[in-house]
């Protein structure tokens, strides 16, 4: 209801009245959305013509309370239609003054409401940072921890998990977890490798073979692949099933790039991790150890 009345804007005093040029200029400026000027305008009608000081309190009444004045005062609104309801009782704008009372009270009320909903929201908001804060210093603590205990190990793992689809590998002693690595795989790591130059990680189970402190990736392990099933897959499509698998780090002269090579798959078919990584998990993986890598 406020809406429709505020819409229609200021209109002009009867042309008839003396008043009408200085009227006019209130309702230009209103329309031009200089709304301080407007009511100053008004105000100096209002001082001299009391005759259409009714009229003139509800335009003011009205800018006050416009949704695009951004001054908007509901306060002075309502003292302007309180003004026009009480020294005026006979005023055709009576009515409607009541009526945009009610109005304003009830945008102020919802006003509250609102600002008081921001405000808890907001309140909530910032609870849940100071525990979303709390949360990542406690896994800092639980990280750092881990990797004392890690260095404490003696015992090498008996298996390496290779999971593509999750791009994890996992070292593990007796099924227990040791450590997990961000991997990035072969440049075409969908299903298994078939073939020399498909770019593609392989998918079985394997062992580590050797190993390679001269690598041109900082250090590599080699995965047993091709295995036995490998070779028939080959044999099968007439060609030849590759090899060179390995574990290793990232290329030589690269190492300042760290975890985030991990972030696309980059490899000719090998498993990669960072650097320092690469360091843990041939200290931790003699030969022998079997590698499973599943999709």
């Amino acid at each position: 209801m406020i809406t429709s009345i505020l819409i229609c804007g200021c209109s002009y005093i009867d042309p008839g009245l003396q008043t009408r040029s200085i009227s006019q200029e209130a309702n230009d400026f209103f329309n031009q959305g200089k709304y301080e000027a407007s009511l100053s305008k008004y105000e100096q009608i209002i001082e001299k013509h009391l005759a259409v000081a009714d009229r003139i309190l509800f335009e003011m009444g009205i800018i006050y309370a416009y949704p695009r004045n951004e001054q908007k005062d509901y306060q002075k609104s309502i003292e302007c239609f309180q003004k026009l309801v009480r020294d005026y009782p006979d005023s055709e704008y009576r009515l409607d003054s009541q009526m945009m009372i009610l109005q304003i009270h009830n945008v102020i009320i919802k006003d509250k409401i609102i600002a008081a909903q921001q405000t808890q929201i907001e309140t909530s908001r910032q609870e849940v940072k100071g525990k979303e804060n709390e949360i990542i210093t406690l896994q800092e603590r639980i990280e750092t921890l881990e990797q004392k205990i890690f260095a404490l190990r003696t015992d090498p793992a008996d298996k390496v998990l290779i999971e593509k689809k999750e791009r994890r590998l996992t070292l593990l002693l007796k099924g227990e977890v040791i450590k997990t690595y961000k991997i990035a795989l072969g440049g075409n790591p969908v299903g298994p490798k078939e073939r020399q130059g498909d770019n593609k990680t392989p998918e079985g189970t394997y062992i580590i073979d050797s190993r390679n402190r001269d690598s041109g990736y900082h250090l590599s392990v080699h995965i047993s692949y091709p295995n036995e099933k490998d070779r028939l897959r080959a044999k099968e499509l007439g060609v030849s099933p590759g090899g060179d698998i390995m574990i290793h780090g990232i290329k030589n002269g690269l190492s300042w790039v760290g975890a985030s090579h991990a972030e696309v798959d980059w490899t000719k078919g090998c498993i990669a991790v960072a650097d320092e990584e690469m360091e843990e998990i041939a200290k931790f993986v003699p030969n022998g150890t079997i590698v499973e890598i599943r999709p």
